[in-house]
């Protein structure tokens, strides 16, 4: 039979795969949205604290991936706050309707491997601890802390840590690929940083698998199994392109354009899916090779 589920962010890049996804899946989802809502919508303003708490609370679980975009100005405070507030607002007023209804739903909330700061070549798994002050990991401290009240109310709570998504639809993939093509592509520092990262099939299939399982709580990585270094991955994007890569970016010149996101640049993050594995779910691109091939194959 199928769950009910209320989704925010389905208009992104990652919702609107997951919608479809569920909906093929035989669940009925209804999209959360801020303009006048249509048919399978909702409206609501998490800004100002509204939305509709009849159809959160009837709901069987909540998805949340709502957040302005992390592609901006990286030297601009407003789009920093905008990256904070936007997350924060959402999973807060989220968090708050599940708590006060008569019985929770599952709430499903989007967050970043950038949770953990960086922690050079030693292996991380969802029991590893936070780390440093880069912005993105401030602002996962925060997105996670504002999901406390659901879990504080006996709702099940999952916390997708998701690395960057490897489309090429979409960032960052989509500006790699018309790099590397050029042949201006190369490895971003010292290259030896590990490099989460997850095909889109692999993350659409792991978020499905947690809104469906009645019992997975707490924090999930959603990352390939296997992390490459920088250098691994910039080799195996140039040979599936089949261009060089000969033109690497050093460390000064990234913080130097990259500002307070350069953190996320040449931080290391040596990640496995661990919680999701221990409950049994597979990876269809389980490696850098794997996650590009599907990521760079014509829809």
């Amino acid at each position: 039979m199928g769950l009910s589920v209320v989704i925010a962010g389905s208009s992104g890049f990652l919702g609107q795969h997951l919608v479809t996804e569920l909906r093929q899946r035989g669940h009925v989802v209804t999209a959360l949205v801020r303009r006048g809502a249509r048919g399978g919508e909702s409206q609501w303003d998490p800004q100002e604290g509204l939305v509709d708490a009849a159809l959160v609370g009837a709901a069987d679980v909540v998805v949340n991936l709502a957040g302005a975009p992390l592609i901006g100005n990286p030297h601009s405070k407003k789009w920093a706050r905008d990256v904070l507030s936007s997350r924060v607002a959402t999973t807060r007023l989220l968090a708050a309707t599940i708590a006060a209804a008569p019985r929770p739903p599952s709430l499903v909330n989007a967050s970043g491997i950038s949770w953990y700061g960086d922690h050079g070549s030693a292996p991380l798994t969802e029991a590893s601890d936070t780390r440093g002050h880069a912005l993105l990991t401030r602002v996962c401290r925060e997105w996670e802390a504002a999901a406390r009240p659901a879990s504080e109310a006996g709702a099940r709570v999952a916390l997708l840590r998701t690395a960057p998504v490897q489309d090429r639809r979409n960032a960052p993939l989509k500006m790699q690929r018309l790099q590397f093509l050029a042949g201006a592509g190369g490895r971003i520092g010292p290259g030896t940083q590990y490099y989460p990262l997850i095909s889109l099939r692999d993350w659409v299939g792991a978020a499905s698998f947690l809104v469906e399982h009645p019992t997975a709580s707490g924090p999930f990585n959603l990352c390939a199994p296997r992390t490459p270094t920088n250098a691994e991955f910039t080799a195996a994007l140039a040979g599936q392109v089949h261009r060089p890569a000969l033109f690497p970016v050093p460390s000064p010149v990234i913080r130097a354009a990259a500002g307070p996101m350069a953190d996320e640049l040449l931080g290391s993050l040596n990640l496995e899916p661990r919680a999701l594995l221990d409950l049994g779910h597979t990876f269809a691109d389980p490696d850098v090779d794997a996650v590009l091939t599907a990521g760079l194959a014509r829809s």
